[in-house]
């Protein structure tokens, strides 16, 4: 029996893959290479390029490798863009999402893990959010995926299958051995773009907002490392295993940092300062997304190992300098 990782050669799920294979698992990743990387599938898993549209492909992967569970991190994840162009988001993360549970429900795969995010939760009245915070996402990437948790929700109710949706907020860090890390060009995370003007590949970094009702004035987010993470997938997958039932559970640390505190961690594990610009606000970003991850830790088992901002930050910078020397 086997894993299909979809997405799996991209940030997230290449994280997955490492951990899933230091479990002992047989994994098989699935992955169209758009926004992912070869090199970046590890170890002994199998790569598949693909769609995960592509009916005839996935019936093929799940008869081939006697597939148990889907982990399906594939998708479209740019909120901005979701705004300029909600029909890729519709297509990629729910049409496409909906024909990949189909084939898995054809298939008898018994366990589906579904990459989510706390933009279900849209502008948070209450933080830290529970699972139980009212579910008004504001882009069409938070919707695109919240009708994904439903689509879930409904088939597990009709079909043999248990899953898993676990709702991520915000993913930094990289492989604490250098072996993967966030490598797409034009990100926009908050900790990536520090790292790349720490580096002197951006010549400046903007701070959007700085009136905000928080300690200095800047949005606070709840960092999660990224191996962090791809354990608490493991950790889904064997609670689904020993008979659990479907759950929902966020991912995050259950505190958070300013936008402030971030730059400054970076500027101290680089050992020097950047240009930071002030700009103003961007429409629609909450003061606080701060997760209460009460859920993943009763119910999984999870226990984080890199709940520490410089550690994050240093993992970040590390891979940074690696794409660097890789990129000449």
């Amino acid at each position: 029996m086997s894993i299909l990782v979809t997405g799996g050669a991209g940030y997230i799920g290449s994280h997955a893959v490492i951990d899933l294979l230091s479990a002992g698992e047989e994994v098989v990743v699935l992955d169209n290479l758009s926004t992912g990387f070869d090199w970046a599938v590890q170890g002994a898993a199998t790569l598949h390029i693909g769609d995960i549209a592509d009916e005839e492909l996935v019936d093929r992967i799940l008869h081939d490798h006697a597939v148990e569970a889907v982990i399906h991190f594939a998708g479209s994840v740019v909120v901005p863009e979701s705004v300029s162009d909600p029909l890729k988001y519709y297509l990629n993360n729910t049409a496409k999402s909906r024909t990949l549970i189909e084939r898995c429900v054809a298939g008898r795969v018994k366990h589906f893990i579904f990459s989510s995010t706390a933009a279900v939760y849209g502008m948070l009245e209450v933080s830290p959010a529970t699972e139980e915070a009212a579910l008004k996402p504001m882009s069409p990437y938070g919707r695109s995926k919240l009708m994904t948790e439903w689509m879930l929700e409904d088939v597990a109710a009709a079909h043999p299958v248990t899953y898993a949706a676990l709702r991520y907020f915000n993913v930094a860090g990289a492989d604490p051995e250098g072996r993967v890390g966030q490598s797409t060009l034009n990100a926009t995370h908050l900790i990536k773009v520090a790292c790349e003007t720490a580096l002197g590949r951006r010549p400046y970094i903007e701070i959007f907002g700085d009136d905000y009702p928080t300690p200095d004035g800047t949005c606070i987010r709840d960092y999660i490392h990224v191996s962090d993470l791809a354990a608490a997938h493991t950790a889904a997958l064997h609670y689904l295993r020993k008979g659990g039932a479907s759950l929902v559970a966020n991912c995050g640390y259950g505190h958070g940092f300013s936008v402030r505190e971030v730059l400054a961690a970076v500027e101290r594990a680089a050992g020097h300062s950047f240009e930071v610009r002030q700009a103003v606000r961007r429409p629609g970003d909450p003061a606080s997304i701060v997760s209460d991850p009460g859920r993943v830790k009763a119910t999984l088992g999870w226990t984080p190992a890199h709940d520490d901002l410089d550690r994050i930050v240093s993992h970040a910078l590390a891979w940074e300098r690696h794409l660097g020397d890789r990129n000449r």
